[in-house]
């Protein structure tokens, strides 16, 4: 039957062929493709005359002949050398993804066991991974820098970044080693401020400091040093979001009545991916608030009696709602707030004043200093969803720019002083531009004006049409109907985290119940964290995630970056 079907169909092809054929400019058409066919012979039979050539990366010798019809053995040898040399064609494109695929895959695994067994990401054989970073170093280098120098007076901030404050000395440094004294004692702003005063809030570095100088008195035992001790947040409904403006307003308190704030219980933080005196801490996630002294001394003094009695200790309890989540902004730096850049965009319109400019400019600063350092165990989260995301363009941009073969491993090259202590401050690398976009929907209708992802789309071109180049959207939220969306917008190029997201009106808690509390907790702070640093930002100001985000970037040097919000509620 089949040899029957076979025969119909060129019984039909021929028939049609014949009545095409008939037509002058199909005769035409035959004729420049039997000259085609004479030339090609012509010129194969000149490269015979040289003997074998090659192509690609398989030599294949001639097997028609210029002056004779191919034999049947001549037409199986042809026949052979194009099989040989379409599936040596395959192995290369195959064997160029399959070496993609071997580093993209051990970086995977070096990823997975610096995690796991707290190792120096930088002393692999395998080459260097350019979205990774050395997150054992990174917490060792921040660690340094968030304590003070035996009994001086600061850390060891200087003008410098990276590494280059680690830089061996020597007996004719000493003159350098007291300029950079010189340098801390006069003003060096924090490690963690990135970009000029221009780039960032009104008073960012200087307000960072103090709040750093506020939180880490030089002798916490003594009797002048008090102490305000509060939980994180934990009513049901409240997001990390909430749980971080509300330790906001909590050290505005602290500040204003010249306490030390102490954190406590941290529900988020009470899983088994913090590990020992981490565990149910916010240090699990990042640097604690204030140094182990003071937090040491406030635990000791809320068991005595007289450290009540004289106010030495307070707690979240003493305070009203109203006082934590509405009450007075520090004042101790004037009102920088009133001269905020305007770079929020709002239906086409910069918004230069609104009423709430002082709440704004606080958080901005309070999210900032207790964000400052990310723990060795959020490194290695950032990692992780880097290179999921990432890291196979990573690994095909390396093996393009290096012609090696590493696949039995390669000879660690000695490192340079440029490359361990000037190229270490270089931040992980991912595509660039990268827009972040944070789509909050679901049950947040109860609390602002909900706005489809197409309207987030609209703002994602008009950023493009002023950076053509910007094609990369780092997508966050927790709705799967808009990650389906996305596949809508196939001239973008659009990485999220892989977790299962919403369907239908669940409620958020229900969703991060059903994610359990790890995850519920460490994929929305990654996420928030690459929001942070992407190039660009749109958003829901109605959000308090969004805020929080904004005010981060706008103390990280992207201020001037501006923001693009949906909607205007609760804020304006």
């Amino acid at each position: 039957m089949e040899a029957l079907n076979q025969r119909s169909l060129e019984r039909v092809v021929s028939q049609r062929a014949l009545q095409i054929g008939s037509s002058f400019p199909c005769r035409i058409c035959v004729i420049g493709f039997l000259c085609g066919v004479c030339l090609t012979s012509l010129l194969l039979a000149a490269l015979t005359s040289f003997g074998a050539f090659e192509f690609g990366a398989l030599s294949i010798s001639p097997a028609i002949s210029s002056s004779t019809s191919p034999t049947s053995g001549e037409c199986n040898v042809k026949q052979k050398n194009l099989e040989r040399w379409f599936i040596s064609q395959e192995k290369l494109t195959v064997g160029g993804d399959e070496r993609v695929l071997l580093l993209y895959s051990s970086w995977g695994n070096l990823v997975t066991q610096s995690a796991n067994e707290d190792t120096h990401l930088g002393k692999s054989n395998l080459p260097k991974a350019p979205h990774l970073e050395d997150c054992k170093l990174s917490a060792e280098t921040n660690q340094r820098l968030d304590n003070r120098v035996q009994n001086d007076s600061f850390p060891p901030w200087t003008i410098w970044k990276g590494q280059l404050n680690n830089i061996p000395w020597t007996a004719e440094d000493e003159q350098l080693r007291y300029y950079r004294h010189q340098i801390v004692s006069e003003g060096t702003y924090p490690p963690w401020i990135k970009g000029s005063d221009e780039e960032n809030y009104p008073l960012t570095r200087k307000v960072q400091r103090d709040m750093w100088l506020h939180q880490h008195p030089l002798n916490c035992g003594d009797g002048n040093v008090k102490f305000l001790i509060a939980d994180w947040e934990r009513l049901p409904g409240l997001g990390i979001g909430a749980q971080i403006a509300g330790m906001s307003g909590l050290l505005a308190i602290a500040i204003n009545e010249k306490r030390v704030l102490v954190t406590s219980y941290y529900n988020r933080a009470d899983h088994n991916g913090c590990k020992g005196s981490s565990r149910s801490s916010w240090s699990c996630y990042f640097f604690p608030e204030t140094s182990l002294e003071c937090r040491d001394r406030a635990f000791k003094l809320m068991k005595q009696k007289e450290a009540w009695e004289k106010g030495i200790i307070t707690i979240k309890e003493n305070y009203t709602s109203k006082e934590i989540w509405s009450g007075r902004t520090p004042r101790s730096w004037g009102e920088p707030w009133s001269y905020l850049q305007p770079t929020t965009d709002i239906n086409g319109s910069l918004i230069a004043y609104h009423r709430k400019m002082d709440r704004r400019w606080w958080r901005a600063q309070a999210v900032r200093y207790l964000m400052r350092f990310h723990t060795e165990y959020t490194c290695n989260l950032l990692n992780q969803e880097r290179h999921a995301a990432f890291g196979w363009e990573a690994a095909r941009m390396v093996l393009e720019s290096q012609h090696t073969d590493f696949s039995e491993g390669v000879e660690k090259v000695a490192e340079h002083d440029i490359e361990n202590f000037v190229w270490s401050s270089h931040k992980p690398w991912s595509p660039r531009p990268i827009l972040s976009m944070h789509v909050r929907m679901g049950d947040k209708a109860c609390e602002m004006k909900v706005v489809g992802f197409k309207e987030y789309m609209h703002l994602a071109e008009r950023i493009r049409k002023h950076f053509p180049d910007l094609k990369n959207i780092w997508l966050s939220t927790e709705m799967q109907e808009v990650v389906d969306q996305s596949r809508l917008y196939p001239n973008w190029m659009f990485y999220y985290t892989n977790v299962t997201r919403q369907m239908g009106n669940m409620t958020m808690a229900t969703y991060e119940a059903s994610l359990g509390r790890e995850m519920s907790t460490n994929y929305p702070l990654v996420n928030f964290l690459m929001a942070t640093e992407a190039d660009f930002f749109i958003g829901a100001l109605g959000s308090t995630w969004c805020f929080l985000i904004d005010g981060m970037r706008n103390t990280g040097g992207k201020v001037m970056s501006g923001y693009l919000s949906v909607n205007k509620d609760r804020f304006w």
